[in-house]
């Protein structure tokens, strides 16, 4: 017991020694992804995106397409910046980015309305711009649909019937709205709180990806065995250990100035959360110690695992809920270690249920480190008779 105690204290003051040997690994462990939720917070600091800069091309005239015009401009989503001529005129404008899109109101609109004619409104977005382009879709189709109940309504009074009786017809049910965990529609509470510890897994994967292959290209790798009395497993314990303290105390500093500083909801204790960012980090090694016992190839597994962490991002349900992907993607996304996390952040920081409902995820990511167990033989194989295919 003792030996193997010695071994794993050499073993782990190695991997220190192997961090500290190279700046590239600070930067990657520390400053990458400090860096970047720096730079994501601070682009999103206001929150939700308002006023978002549009066309209005009014090919009618009439006084009611000027009212969907005012409207369409008093609404928080958009800024209805210049008045276009023409379809044209409009479309040169999103092409120039000086705007996200357009609504456009076609020729006898109004007369058409009222005549019962159906007549179409058009509108146009820039999904470039995702995020603005997702808020100004959304206004422009509320306009649309207010301005066919205004129709309705302008109709059936013409015909005789009270306001209050047109007004029950329209809109028989009101609906009062209470969004939960995020009242105020934030976007930083939701999406800084999935892609910036992505981005830290993505970092995670493939600094332990070149940590194991880096000794196999270089043919050290025997070497390194001998070191750690011949164990694969000391010698992952040694390598890793301090670049698990390190990558965990960066997301504890990202946690903190997250709930913290920043003050975003969290409605459970502040250790839930830190002890999943660990669990992360842990998982997140896990796989690719995976991927290297699969193919010891830096230059595979390097891909592979951006690759996972790239699509982590989508597939992970960050953008678009499992229920809605083709079946064999949802399956996809409850292999990423970044989707269990995820769901721990929405059960616990957002929504704020009981632990007990979010075992499964926290023994979902331990499952992982375990995973990591089966290639150990071939890896240890490899690492003994090292061969380096560029």
């Amino acid at each position: 017991m003792k030996l193997l105690l010695k071994l794993i204290y050499g073993s782990v003051r190695q991997g220190c020694l192997y961090v500290m040997s190279r700046p590239l690994f600070l930067v990657s462990i520390v400053a990458i992804p400090l860096l970047s939720a720096f730079l994501m917070l601070n682009l999103m600091n206001e929150g939700l995106a308002n006023r978002v800069p549009a066309a209005i091309v009014d090919l009618d005239g009439s006084e009611l397409s000027r009212t969907l015009a005012a409207n369409l401009d008093a609404m928080q989503t958009t800024n209805v910046v210049i008045t276009c001529s023409d379809f044209a005129e409009a479309r040169d404008a999103v092409q120039r980015g000086e705007i996200i899109g357009f609504f456009l109101i076609p020729e006898n609109f109004s007369s058409e309305a009222i005549a019962g004619r159906t007549p179409e409104i058009s509108y146009y977005t820039n999904y470039a711009y995702i995020v603005p382009a997702s808020l100004m879709y959304k206004g422009f189709k509320t306009i649309s649909v207010l301005s066919n109940g205004a129709l309705v309504k302008a109709t059936l009074t013409s015909a005789g019937l009270p306001d209050g009786s047109v007004s029950a017809l329209l809109q028989p049910i009101v609906a009062d709205m209470h969004m939960i965990s995020n009242p105020w529609t934030n976007y930083p509470i939701y999406m800084s709180n999935s892609f910036i510890p992505g981005i830290l897994a993505l970092m995670v994967m493939l600094v332990t990806v070149f940590s194991i292959t880096d000794e196999i290209k270089r043919g050290t790798s025997p070497l390194w065995l001998d070191h750690n009395g011949g164990s694969i497993v000391v010698a992952l314990i040694g390598r890793l250990a301090p670049q698990t303290l390190l990558f965990t105390l960066t997301g504890w500093i990202i946690q903190l100035s997250i709930f913290g500083w920043l003050d975003f909801p969290l409605h459970c204790h502040i250790s839930i959360m830190m002890v999943a960012m660990l669990l992360l980090v842990l998982a997140c090694q896990g796989f690719a110690v995976l991927i290297c016992g699969i193919t010891p190839n830096m230059r595979i597994a390097l891909s592979i695992c951006s690759l996972i962490s790239v699509l982590a991002f989508s597939i992970g349900a960050f953008t678009i809920p499992v229920e809605d992907m083709y079946g064999w993607v949802g399956i996809v996304s409850y292999i990423l270690p970044i989707r269990y996390y995820f769901l721990i952040y929405i059960d616990q920081a957002l929504n704020g249920i009981s632990l007990y409902y979010s075992r499964y995820y926290f023994i979902a990511l331990l499952v992982f480190v375990l995973l990591s167990f089966i290639p150990l033989f071939n890896l240890k194989r490899m690492c003994r008779r090292p061969v380096y295919i560029p």
